[in-house]
Formats: C-alpha cells, structure tokens, sequence
C-alpha cells in the first residue's frame, strides 16, 4: 500500500512541475513565436508512465514545418528536458520522442535533426541518472546509447535504415560490385547491432509501457538491420576469394562478428517474444552463422592457394582434400540463408514478389554486389595412390 501512495504522490507533483513548466513556457517564448513547440515537447514528456502520444508528436513535426530555423530550438528544448530532469520516467519518455521523431520526420527534417546533433544543440546525455542494479535504469542507459548511435542513420526511400555518408563519397556508395562499399557499410550495420543487443528486454518490466514501446520500436528497426546484414555477409563471401590477404584478415575478423552477433540476435528475439507484449511486431528467423563455417572457409583458400590452378578454373572450384568440400557448403549455405530470409520478406509484403529471386538487383538494396554463390561447374578429383604426381595432373576433371 506503501508503494501505491508513493506513486500517486509522485505523480501528483510531476503533474504540477509540467503545468509550472508549460507556464514558464507562455511567458518566456511568447516573443520569439516557439512557445507552442516547447509547450507540445512539456506535454509529450509528461510524468505519466504512458507511451509519446501521437497527438503531440504530429504537432511538434506540424509546428517545426511551418516555422523556419526552429529545428535547433526544439533540440535544444528537448535536451533541456533531458538534462534538467532528475524523474526517469521522463527521461525515457524524451528518448522515446527523440526516436518518434526521427521516425515520423520526412527526409529533411531528419536530416536536419541528426545535424543538430552534430552541432551539440541535441544532447542526449543519461550521467545524471547513476548506474544501479535497478533494470529499469539500466535499459535507460542503453537505449540512450542506442539513440546515440541511431542519429548517425537516415530512412531512405524504400523505408530501410542506412548510415550517413560524408560528404565527397557519396558516389561510391552506388558504385555496383564495390568491394569498398561492404567493408564500409557492413561495420556501420554491426555496431548498430551491438547497441541494439545491449538493449536486453530482461530490463523491461510488463507493467512498464514506456519502456515496451521504446524495445518494439528499437527491434522493428533491428529486423531491417539483420536482413540488410545478411545481405552483407553473403556478398562479403561472394567477394573472398577474389580478396587480398590483408582484406581477408578483414573480412574474416566480420564474418566472425556476425557469427556472434547471429546466436545474439535469436536469442534476444526469444526472449523478446516471451517479455515484449507486441503482437504486431514480426520476427524474422535468424539463421545462426557458425564459427565451423567460418573456419572452414579460411581452411579452403589456404589450401587452394597451395595449388597452382589452372587459369580455366574459376576462383573456389578447387578444395583440398581435408576439406570434404566444406567451402562449398559455406557459400551456400549462407547466401541460401540471405535468400531465404528475403524470399521471407516478400511474402509478408515487404518487397516485391517480382525481386524474389534477384535481391541484389533492387535500387534500394545496400550492398549492391551480386549474392550468388562462386562455385565452378568443374570438379577436381585428387588421386590419393600417386602423391607425387605434378601439380599440373593432379586428377580428373569432371564435368557436373
């Protein structure tokens, strides 16, 4: 009974500080035309543990598109909020808005929004708040983080997340085939990742409905990361054995990390479904990329490059014996999980039903290199009772 009382107590004097705020707001900004924008930010992030109306959110975007230069005023009315505010509820709630912004925002005023995080007039800042073993302040924390890094992303036009491109390569983002394109874009997609993994909805209370909107949008999200990954790493293996050797070390080192990051992912999707109450929210099936596989693909260019190949065969059609064919089954095996993670998407109507089969032919695929596995038609079979026979008739060459 203790507890009802503190609550009620709690949220009877938050009631009175946002009506005290929204006063000071009338008064202080009447002159300059913005008090509308900062009374709708008061009103969003009220002391009550409910979700960012979206009443106020589509008055705030309404207010900023009709009011010129008032982007940097809103950052800085939100960051206020955040930074003066020593109610948890609140805080989360401000983070909550911040990523319905960024959201519900068109493409310039997203830009404009993550510019004024650049520029220092939004700040996102949790210090006030002390880490404790309260799970509830620990998922604060990382959502912040997670917000922190999601400013650096816009929403292109086929609705998916991409990583901000400084300005002079831009052009090399559209370049088709670009090796440099994935190993520039795939570390961008794990990091995000990372914060998203920290985001543990164990910290996430039932009754909490702040905290289960903030983890639904934040996995909605992770779903357009984990398909556009997928389809990173198949095009990294399309690309290995065409690769220098410190590029390999490179790629080796994110293949790995994403062997980490996939068992991650689906655990945190079990759990999210257990504890996340979001019935519209819809998982994908995370293929788990093993460290076997990984390992076996290293073995099987190591042992090709000890072979001299004849300039007939195409890169990945000659494995060693030890291997049993394993890189070949690597290759498959994850562009099929690409594929079929994006086959998956059609059919719930998130591409079109024609892009089926070709996904690295849309526009509004990221990494634009071709999936399809590179193994040759031809085999070579090793004769295993002559081992010193020369290179050159090491076996028979079969026709599949």
């Amino acid at each position: 009974m203790r507890v009802d009382i503190q609550g009620k107590l709690r949220l009877a004097l938050g009631s009175v500080k946002d009506h005290a705020s929204v006063g000071k707001a009338m008064i202080h900004n009447h002159h300059d035309g913005f008090s509308d924008i900062e009374i709708a930010v008061l009103r969003a992030t009220g002391h009550d543990n409910c979700p960012v109306d979206d009443q106020h959110m589509h008055e705030i975007l309404f207010l900023v598109s009709n009011s010129p230069g008032s982007i940097p005023f809103l950052a800085e009315r939100i960051s206020r909020r955040l930074c003066k505010t020593r109610d948890r509820t609140v805080a989360l709630k401000t983070l909550v808005l911040i990523h319905r912004l960024l959201r519900g925002g068109n493409r310039s005023f997203e830009k404009q929004l993550c510019g004024a995080h650049v520029s220092g007039h939004l700040q996102m800042s949790t210090r006030c708040f002390t880490k404790n073993a309260d799970p509830s302040f620990c998922f604060l924390h990382k959502y912040a983080a997670y917000l922190e890094e999601r400013m650096g992303w816009l929403i292109n036009q086929a609705g998916k997340l991409e990583p901000v491109v400084p300005k002079g390569l831009e052009f090399r983002y559209y370049e088709k085939k670009s090796i440099g394109m994935v190993f520039r874009k795939l570390p961008k997609y794990q990091l995000l990742l990372d914060r998203v993994l920290d985001c543990s909805p164990v910290d996430v209370l039932p009754s909490d409905n702040l905290a289960q909107a903030a983890m639904s949008n934040t996995l909605k999200e992770s779903f357009q990361l984990y398909l556009t990954l997928c389809e990173g790493v198949a095009a990294l293996v399309n690309m290995f054995f065409d690769l220098t050797r410190p590029a390999r070390a490179l790629a080796c080192d994110m293949l790995k990390k994403a062997s980490h990051q996939s068992q991650k992912l689906h655990d945190l999707y079990e759990n999210s479904k257990r504890i996340i109450e979001n019935k519209n929210l819809e998982y994908p099936s995370v293929q788990i990329i093993t460290m076997e596989q990984i390992m076996a693909l290293e073995q099987s260019f190591a042992c090709s490059q000890n072979l001299q190949r004849p300039a007939m065969i195409s890169h990945g059609s000659v494995f060693c014996k030890t291997t049993g064919g394993s890189a070949a089954h690597v290759l498959g095996c994850i562009s099929k999980s690409t594929k079929t993670q994006v086959a998956t998407a059609a059919k719930e109507g998130k591409m079109n039903e024609n892009n089926n089969n070709d996904i690295s032919s849309s526009s509004s695929t990221l990494f634009s290199c071709a999936l399809e596995t590179k193994i040759s038609m031809v085999w070579v079979v090793f004769d295993e009772d002559d081992p010193n026979q020369s290179q050159g008739s090491l076996g028979k060459t079969l026709r599949l």
